[in-house]
C-alpha cells in the first residue's frame, strides 16, 4: 500500500512539473519567437558610477538556444541584472544576472585611486520578443539591491535589427540533444595560425574530455553540447604585453590585463560574439593556443584557458566563475585588485561575511561545528575538500571572508566542495529543466 501511495504522490508531482513546464512554454510562445536577440551596448565609468550607451540591436541565431520554461532567473548571484519587461504591461519576462569585466576594472588601483574613467564592451542575449519590451540593465547598490541604471527599447514593428551571418561553422564536439533542454557551450579557438589546423583540432578534443572530466560535468555529461568555433588566423599566439608580444588574434585577447600577469581575456566583446554568431550557445569557453599559465573567466560572460599542462584543472575552476558564478576561495595579496565586504554578504553562493549565513550554507554545516571553524588537524589528500564549516580566508582576503571548506576546485584544484557543487547542479538545472 505504502508503494503504490509513493508511485501516486511522484506521478502527481511529476504531472504537476509537466504542466507548470507547458505553461511556461505557451507563455514563451506568446512573447518571443525562437530566435536571438543580442544587444551591444558601451558600458563606461569608474568606481563611483558609470552609465551604457546601446550600440545597436542584431539577430545573433535563428534560434534560442536557451530554455523555453526557465525564463526567470531564480538565483541572487552577480552585481548586474538583465530584466526584459513587457512594455504594455510591464510584466517580466525574462531575467539574467551576471559580471562584467567593468565590475573587475571598478576595484582595481586605477579605478580607485585615479578615478579615471573607461570604456568596455557588452553583450547580452535574449529571446527574439514578438512585442514592444522594456530591456532594464539593473545594477546593486552598496546594500546589494538592485536598481534600474539603463532601460532600452525593442519594438520589432519599428525595429529592424541585423540579422547576422555566420562567421565560422561551428563543429560538433559533444552532442546530447535539443538545444533548448541541454547546456550548450562553445569553445572558441584563439590564437591558431594557417598553420595551426591539426593542432586547433586536437585542442578542441582534449578540451571536451577536460570538460567533462569533472564533477558535476561528468556524471552529467549528457546534459551539454560542446560545440567548437576554429578561426585561424594570420599567426599563433596571444598578446602578453609582459613579454613585448602583441597578435592580431581572433578575438583579441592579452595576458597583463589589470596588470595581473596571469589575467588572459579580452575587451572585444563584439568581435568575439560575431565570430560566433549562429552557433547555439549559452556559455563560451576560450581556448588561448598558449603555453603560459593563464586564464580568468566572469559570470554568464565567458571563461578563458590557456592551453598548457595546467588546463585540466584551470578549466573546470573558471566555468565554476562562468557557469556557477562561484568566488575565488583563495587569500591574495594583490594590491591592484582588493574587495571589502564589511556591510554586506557577498552575492557570490561560496563565500560569506558572516553577516547572513544563514542564507549561504549554514544548511549542511554539521551540528556543533564552531562558526567560525578551524582548518582540520593532520594531512588531507590532495583533492579532498575536507568538512564543511566556515574558514576564514576567501575571496582574495585573508580576515573577514570565509569560504565553506578547507579545500576546493576554487581554491587550489581540489574537487568542487559540496556547497560548489550544489551550486553548480542547480545552474544546470535552470537550463534542462
Amino acid at each position: 500500500m505504502m508503494k503504490k501511495l509513493t508511485l501516486l504522490l511522484t506521478l502527481l508531482t511529476l504531472l504537476t512539473v509537466v504542466q507548470a513546464q507547458a505553461q511556461e512554454t505557451a507563455r514563451f510562445k506568446d512573447y518571443f519567437d525562437n530566435a536571438t536577440l543580442r544587444i551591444d551596448y558601451i558600458r563606461s565609468g569608474c568606481l563611483k558610477h558609470d552609465t551604457c550607451t546601446l550600440e545597436r540591436f542584431a539577430i545573433q541565431n535563428d534560434q534560442w538556444a536557451g530554455s523555453l520554461t526557465q525564463l526567470i532567473d531564480p538565483f541572487d548571484n552577480g552585481t548586474y541584472r538583465l530584466v526584459v519587461k513587457d512594455a504594455a504591461t510591464g510584466r517580466t519576462l525574462y531575467t539574467r544576472c551576471y559580471n562584467t569585466l567593468f565590475e573587475e576594472y571598478r576595484h582595481t588601483i586605477a579605478s580607485r585611486e585615479r578615478d579615471s574613467i573607461a570604456t568596455f564592451e557588452e553583450v547580452m542575449l535574449m529571446p527574439l520578443p514578438k512585442k514592444a519590451v522594456d530591456i532594464c540593465l539593473e545594477k546593486r547598490d552598496e546594500k546589494n539591491v538592485f536598481h534600474t541604471a539603463s532601460t532600452f527599447r525593442f519594438d520589432p514593428k519599428k525595429e529592424r535589427p541585423e540579422r547576422l551571418k555566420r562567421a565560422v561553422s561551428p563543429i560538433k564536439l559533444h552532442y546530447s540533444g535539443d538545444m533548448h533542454k541541454k547546456i550548450d557551450i562553445v569553445i572558441v579557438a584563439e590564437g591558431y595560425g594557417k598553420k595551426d589546423s591539426r593542432k586547433m583540432r586536437e585542442d578542441f578534443d582534449k578540451f571536451t574530455s577536460y570538460l567533462l572530466a569533472e564533477e558535476p560535468f561528468k556524471s552529467r555529461a549528457a546534459d551539454f553540447n560542446v560545440w567548437g568555433i576554429g578561426y585561424l588566423a594570420d599567426e599563433s599566439g596571444v598578446s602578453d604585453p609582459n613579454a613585448n608580444r602583441y597578435v592580431n588574434s581572433a578575438v583579441g585577447s592579452t595576458y597583463n590585463i589589470f596588470d595581473m600577469d596571469r589575467y588572459l581575456m579580452t575587451t572585444h566583446l563584439f568581435q568575439l560574439h560575431n565570430l560566433i554568431a549562429g552557433c547555439p550557445y549559452d556559455h563560451i569557453l576560450i581556448m588561448a593556443n598558449c603555453d603560459t599559465y593563464g586564464g580568468g573567466a566572469i559570470y554568464n560572460y565567458y571563461a578563458f584557458s590557456a592551453v598548457q599542462e595546467w588546463s585540466p584543472m584551470i578549466l573546470p575552476h573558471e566555468l565554476g566563475h562562468s557557469i556557477g558564478g562561484l568566488a575565488d576561495e583563495y587569500v591574495e595579496d594583490d594590491p591592484n585588485y582588493n574587495r571589502r565586504y564589511e556591510d554586506c554578504e557577498p552575492t557570490e553562493p561560496n563565500i560569506t561575511s558572516l553577516k547572513d549565513f544563514d542564507k549561504k550554507w549554514k544548511h549542511l554545516v554539521a551540528e556543533g561545528t564552531p562558526i567560525p571553524t578551524a582548518a582540520p588537524e593532520g594531512k588531507m589528500t590532495t583533492r579532498e575538500c575536507g568538512p564543511v564549516g566556515a574558514y576564514e580566508g576567501a575571496g582574495y582576503l585573508e580576515k573577514g571572508c570565509y569560504r565553506p571548506c578547507p579545500h576546493c576546485m576554487m581554491r587550489d584544484y581540489a574537487y568542487f566542495c559540496p556547497v560548489c557543487m550544489k551550486r553548480m547542479n542547480d545552474i544546470f538545472d535552470l537550463y534542462t529543466r
